[in-house]
């Protein structure tokens, strides 16, 4: 009996798209699971006699994201638009193009994601295989490469197996079958050593600043919610950071931790996922601003200030959050504070 799905009519489409000597950009949104999935993927194209690069269109600072890139030796490249035109095949993993602006607009051969669908945005490529119901975008990755008879060396098996593990929060969020028999064959591959160095590296120290900022103005929200406002923030892996740390005190169950980054808002959402579904409830709260959506227990949100008009950004999302804004107006209150238009006022 196979360990894993039997796929070898399936990925007859994916590897037909791949011949010889094409170069390929494999495009994420790094996080450890991106990192994975797209090692996998470069490892399929090269085995079909490609060349693959990896390109990242987001900034990495979170410490187990540098670790894994360091410790397993991942090839990255920051995705610019010279970049893009020296590829003539693109694949992106653990992603959907309208998930960031900062995907650039190319015509995709491959998309493999795990992330749920948008009518309104339906992924298009001529391969697609988006399985929402997989906690993570490795475990699909793992059952391409078992089925294609390529086993991973331990760089490789450890890239997916942390990817499984952040994506499924260690088995505490939704998982499917094969999220465990992936993890459980992985297992046997991966070098734990290097595992266990890239789990302990956690956070920077000067992010502590924003842990101070968020203790100072943190607001409950209902009887089971928390907010935080930090304010400007040097990377949003900070923002991420904080909302798994606030998700662990006792009598909370579900967070909103935001900063701005880019001139952006950058909104990072937690739950316990007994009661909220974050990404649903990211995708009411300000999916009309911007960018927003995720899962049950993890979601995040992006919305450019110049989309506020003249809401200052910590009263906008305490009015989002509590309901004191249902619809998108963006008249502001008389005597609310207008930062965003005296900014403008005296440019």
């Amino acid at each position: 009996m196979a360990f894993f799905r039997v796929l070898t009519e399936k990925l007859e489409g994916l590897t037909r798209l791949i011949t010889p000597h094409e170069r390929w950009l494999i495009l994420i949104s790094a996080d450890p699971d991106a990192l994975g999935s797209s090692m996998a993927l470069r490892q399929i194209i090269r085995s079909r006699g490609g060349q693959a690069e990896i390109g990242h269109v987001n900034d990495i600072s979170r410490p187990d994201n540098l670790a894994m890139i360091r410790t397993l030796r991942i090839p990255l490249t920051r995705v610019t638009p010279d970049i893009a035109k020296c590829c003539q095949r693109f694949a992106m993993v653990d992603s959907q193009p309208h998930h960031s602006t900062d995907f650039p607009p190319v015509d995709y051969d491959i998309i493999l994601d795990h992330h749920p669908l948008d009518p309104a945005h339906p992924a298009r490529a001529k391969y697609v295989d988006i399985r929402t119901d997989y906690g993570a975008c490795s475990s699909l990755l793992t059952e391409y490469l078992y089925n294609l008879g390529i086993k991973p060396g331990k760089f490789l098996a450890t890239a997916l197996l942390y990817g499984i593990k952040t994506d499924t929060g260690s088995f505490e969020r939704d998982f499917s079958d094969v999220d465990v028999k992936a993890f459980s064959y992985l297992s046997k591959l991966a070098d734990k050593l290097l595992l266990r160095r890239i789990v302990h590296a956690d956070f920077h120290r000067k992010w502590l600043k924003y842990f101070s900022r968020a203790f100072e103005r943190a607001r409950s929200v209902g009887r089971e919610g928390f907010f935080a406002y930090v304010g400007p923030v040097e990377n949003p892996d900070a923002l991420v950071v904080l909302a798994d740390f606030f998700l662990r005190v006792h009598g909370l169950s579900w967070n909103c931790i935001a900063g701005i980054y880019n001139d952006k808002l950058v909104a990072v959402m937690r739950s316990d996922g007994m009661r909220r579904n974050m990404g649903r409830k990211a995708q009411d709260w300000f999916g009309a601003f911007g960018c927003a959506g995720g899962h049950k227990m993890a979601a995040r949100a992006e919305i450019d200030l110049s989309r506020l008009a003249g809401y200052d950004p910590e009263q906008f999302l305490w009015k989002r959050l509590t309901g004191r804004m249902l619809q998108p107006d963006w008249s502001v209150a008389e005597g609310e504070a207008c930062p965003v238009k005296a900014a403008q006022a005296g440019s």
